[in-house]
């Protein structure tokens, strides 16, 4: 059942957006009853003449909250002790732009100004929104019933909709972050959508790729990629009649793992309910096998992989990427000299040995 959408703006303007498996929840009646002052302007970006690549400068985030106190969750319904930037006193999955956005349309007017003549400045002109999938502020993703994940996706389709059809977005991407050794600045269970200006260093090389494969052969390369796996089976980890979860050939992570649907599919919104109904149950074991691993939570990444709205649009192959950090049960893998400094990935698992490790879970 698609869920019941109601949209409200937060005391600073921002909108809300409410997705309810039960129509007529009500939820939408609460107002904000903070005092916020206004959101900040949007990022400045830079470009990187010796990388060709765009940096947002992005100073109000250094300010953002951090790691605060269960009773004083962002993401956790209001309360009569303290108010959240979710107004009702429960919901199932909510969207909210962020309140310490990296993109925004919050531009203000010859703001900007030359660095140099080398790198041009431009807006940060996106939008970035929080995507929370629970009120219970102690669950996790992998805990989620089926369902859930079912309205958590409907979300994910119906904001990437929305946002591709913005002038100034060239990529949406919506994302996890999972455990204090990723970096997350609140333990609730949230992820993220960042609605980019330009598309991002990491995809612009995968249409590079893409392009040569189909001039060469006349065939999407993320297909043959995952045909070749399914082939090849030494990789795959689980499957069902829709999803293929295998580890890729060449990972960079210790574990790493790609979700893709068996059809080649531009986003989110073009997956059918089939498909999203599937999605659940074989990511879900996938997070299990994740936390079974080393027996305590896993800390990871959950990255939805799109096609950009614009030039090599016809070259996307959506799929989720799924990675870990950690390397042992007391050991992480940290970017240091070549990853960091030169992009270059020393992988300490070999592929085939992690997903043989996953499947055994």
């Amino acid at each position: 059942m698609t869920p019941t959408r109601s949209a409200v703006r937060l005391s600073d303007g921002r909108e809300l957006i409410y997705f309810d498996e039960a129509p007529g929840s009500g939820r939408s009646g609460y107002p904000d009853t903070r005092q916020l002052p206004p959101p900040p302007p949007a990022s400045q970006l830079r470009h990187d003449p010796l990388t060709d690549e765009w940096v947002a400068i992005a100073a109000h985030r250094n300010t953002r909250t951090f790691l605060p106190p269960s009773d004083a969750c962002p993401l956790c319904p209001t309360t009569e002790r303290f108010a959240s930037e979710i107004p009702a006193p429960s919901y199932d999955v909510v969207v909210f732009e962020n309140q310490f956005p990296s993109f925004s349309d919050r531009i203000v007017p010859d703001e900007l100004t030359q660095v140099t003549d080398m790198v041009p400045v431009r807006p940060g002109h996106g939008r970035c929104e929080v995507v929370c999938f629970t009120s219970d502020h102690d669950s996790a993703f992998g805990s989620l019933p089926p369902a859930r994940v079912r309205t958590v996706i409907d979300a994910l389709a119906d904001r990437t909709a929305e946002l591709s059809a913005l002038p100034e977005v060239a990529q949406v991407f919506p994302f996890e972050n999972r455990g204090v050794e990723i970096g997350v600045t609140l333990h609730h269970p949230h992820g993220q959508i960042y609605a980019y200006p330009t598309v991002t260093p990491k995809t612009a090389a995968y249409l590079r790729a893409a392009k040569r494969h189909f001039e060469k052969t006349g065939r999407n390369l993320y297909a043959d990629v995952l045909a070749a796996e399914q082939e090849a089976k030494v990789r795959v980890v689980a499957s069902n009649e829709h999803w293929t979860a295998y580890v890729p050939a060449a990972a960079r992570w210790p574990f790493e793992v790609h979700l893709a649907p068996h059809r080649q599919v531009p986003d989110l919104p073009a997956l059918t309910d089939a498909e999203r109904d599937a999605f659940g149950p074989l990511y879900l074991d996938l997070l299990r096998r994740f936390d079974g691993l080393f027996g305590k939570p896993m800390p990871y990444i959950s990255a939805w992989h799109q096609a950009v709205t614009g030039e090599g649009r016809e070259l996307g192959y959506l799929h989720l990427q799924l990675f870990s950090i950690r390397r042992a049960a007391d050991k992480l893998k940290f970017l240091a000299g070549s990853e960091s400094a030169m992009g270059a990935f020393v992988n300490d698992i070999v592929p085939e040995a992690a997903a043989q490790r996953l499947r055994d879970i």
